[in-house]
């Protein structure tokens, strides 16, 4: 009877000792610390791995405190230095200092929630200070100074303040729609003078391309009249070199007369013109060589 009991203690210490052998190992994951207390006090900080702790309650994980890169987002609404009511969305990247466990565990409760605090304390401070535009142009300054704001107070919680982000500005409705159309109005401002500009461009193209072609044409005429001059000079010698008995002045009523009919000959040739008037009497010709000659000799 007392092999049987002594059997039964010896049973009963062994599976003892092995439930607080088992019970005294714990793991704790990566990107991750356990905090240890012992009877009810902060006692260690475990890391990553395979840990040892004494058994049977005596020494307790309190918590398991998260390293990895957190991220919080708010909304704050605020109003500009120019009174305009406007709401930012901001962003938030935190984690726990490895290196400050115990103060990101035992000194704060809710970090998200005292963040949120500190942010839209530094918001309220700044933003009055701007109007819209600027607040839209000095954004990233301003995230970045609340972002120092921010970290230099959640540090001595243990919590290092990553980085912050305002990732939008949001008017007031009215003054939101005020702005699109203030920017429409803008752009049909530029649209008009775009196409006035074009309208412009057109108009001096198409006056010096007349010029242009108005000078061709005087060009073409100075051809054909010096062109019309060479060819009765010409003339003219080949008259005289014919050894025909006629005066200079004789000469040039011939070719003058010719080239009066060669004139008209070109006129009635041309489409839609279907009537010439030639004087009536037989003298008609003699008289326009004789006012041709007239004129000539007046120059």
């Amino acid at each position: 009877m007392f092999f049987n009991f002594f059997f039964f203690f010896f049973l009963f210490f062994i599976i003892l000792c092995i439930l607080a052998a088992f019970s005294s190992l714990y793991v704790v994951r990566q990107q991750s610390v356990a905090i240890i207390e012992r009877f009810g006090r902060y006692h260690k900080t475990s890391t990553s791995g395979m840990n040892v702790r004494l058994p049977l309650g005596i020494d307790k994980i309190a918590a398991r405190v998260q390293l990895r890169l957190l991220q919080s987002e708010i909304i704050v609404e605020t109003k500009t230095q120019d009174n305009v009511f406007v709401t930012m969305n901001v962003a938030t990247q935190y984690r726990v200092n490895e290196h400050n466990v115990t103060d990101a565990y035992y000194k704060l409760m809710r970090p998200e929630a005292q963040i949120k605090s500190y942010i839209e304390d530094a918001l309220r401070s700044s933003v009055p200070k701007l109007t819209l535009d600027e607040l839209f142009e000095k954004k990233d300054e301003i995230a970045l100074e609340v972002q120092k704001q921010v970290a230099e107070e959640m540090s001595t919680y243990g919590y290092i303040i990553v980085k912050t982000l305002i990732t939008k500005v949001e008017p007031d409705a009215e003054v939101k729609q005020s702005m699109n159309e203030i920017n429409a109005a803008q752009r049909k401002r530029v649209a008009a003078q775009e196409l006035a500009e074009a309208d412009k461009i057109k108009i001096v193209t198409a006056a010096e391309a007349e010029a242009e072609k108005d000078r061709l044409h005087g060009v073409g005429i100075a051809e054909q009249r010096k062109a019309i001059v060479d060819g009765l000079a010409d003339s003219i010698q080949e008259l005289k070199g014919a050894n025909v008995e006629l005066t200079e002045e004789q000469i040039m009523s011939i070719l003058l007369t010719n080239q009066y009919l060669d004139t008209l000959n070109n006129f009635a040739d041309k489409e839609g013109n279907n009537t010439i008037f030639l004087p009536a009497n037989p003298d008609g010709v003699e008289s326009i060589r004789t006012q041709i000659l007239s004129a000539l000799k007046a120059k």
